[in-house]
């Protein structure tokens, strides 16, 4: 067990938050407009400098190309290809000259339970970039021009009524990106509770990383064996459960450099380093760079 620490989201000043804000005269907790839109109203400096918003992004890619960056990867984007970024991932937009699609914002809390649970919308390490194909495209689009339409509509239907229908339309379009490829195989060799296993081992990650990097700490607290965290996490995520903390406490460094000044002993003693020394070994085996260098690099340097 590493030494515990306060959770370094308690501190995240120095990261740019971006809350979700409604158009005048628009419901709360969607929006969907153009990429077009997007150009016309937003400073684009802004979009080009890496912030944290509070809600998520769908984007699909109708013509062009555009480069975005999630938590330091960099996707390039081509003709119907669909982006989620969702919320506390830092981001940034690249040039968005010539690129034309169709973006919803919207906060988790618009969804109901029962639709947000299924979506997976709280899976923060589900793939960014996803490139449906064939008739999985084709319902996708047709979902997003739906609910395009009717967030256009306002006026049409009361209120409240119109809330629910885009709650709805929401509904169809997130449960078809999260399952573009239809029903998953395997639910009689143990998937489902492969999947279980993943999700709780996920959150208690989520939760604990900065006072824990010990897949035993975790496997004893909810009731596994280290090794069956191990390979249910392989099967969700694509690598085992010590590479899945490792790398989420070098996305929390790499945030923390990226967007702050505090020295790496600082950020060392915040995800549960022993000091300086220890964190800046760990994150140059896991990053490849040493901090400093990662910091001088993502800020424009070298």
């Amino acid at each position: 067990m590493v030494k515990k620490r306060q959770d370094p989201r308690e501190d995240a000043e120095a990261i740019r938050e971006v809350p979700f804000s409604a158009p005048a005269g628009r419901p709360a907790g969607v929006e969907v407009l153009t990429l077009a839109e997007l150009r016309a109203r937003a400073d684009a400096c802004r979009l080009s400098t890496p912030h944290r918003p509070g809600f998520h992004h769908l984007l699909v890619l109708d013509r062009g190309r555009l480069v975005h960056c999630v938590d330091f990867k960099e996707h390039r984007l081509a003709p119907g290809d669909l982006l989620w970024s969702r919320p506390g991932q830092v981001q940034h937009f690249g040039d968005l000259t010539g690129a034309e699609g169709r973006l919803v914002l919207f906060e988790s809390g618009f969804l109901d339970p029962a639709t947000a649970a299924a979506a997976r919308i709280e899976d923060w390490y589900g793939p960014a970039v996803l490139h449906p194909e064939g008739a999985a495209a084709r319902a996708l689009d047709e979902a997003l021009r739906q609910l395009h339409r009717e967030f256009g509509a306002l006026g049409g239907l009361p209120l409240e009524v119109h809330l629910e229908v885009l709650r709805h339309l929401l509904a169809v379009l997130v449960l078809r990106a999260a399952h573009p490829a239809g029903p998953a195989d395997g639910a009689a060799d143990g998937t489902c509770e492969a999947g279980e296993t993943y999700l709780r081992f996920r959150d208690a990650v989520e939760r604990g990383f900065a006072r824990s990097r010990r897949v035993a700490d975790y496997a004893r607290a909810l009731g596994y064996a280290p090794r069956t965290l191990s390979r249910a996490t392989e099967a969700a995520a694509g690598v085992g459960a010590k590479e899945f903390i490792d790398r989420r406490v070098v996305l929390e460094a790499k945030r923390l450099l990226a967007h702050g000044d505090q020295p790496a002993s600082r950020i060392a003693d915040r995800l549960g380093f022993a000091d300086a020394t220890n964190f800046s070994k760990f994150f140059q085996r896991q990053a490849g760079i040493t901090p400093i260098a990662f910091r001088a690099a993502v800020r424009g340097g070298d």
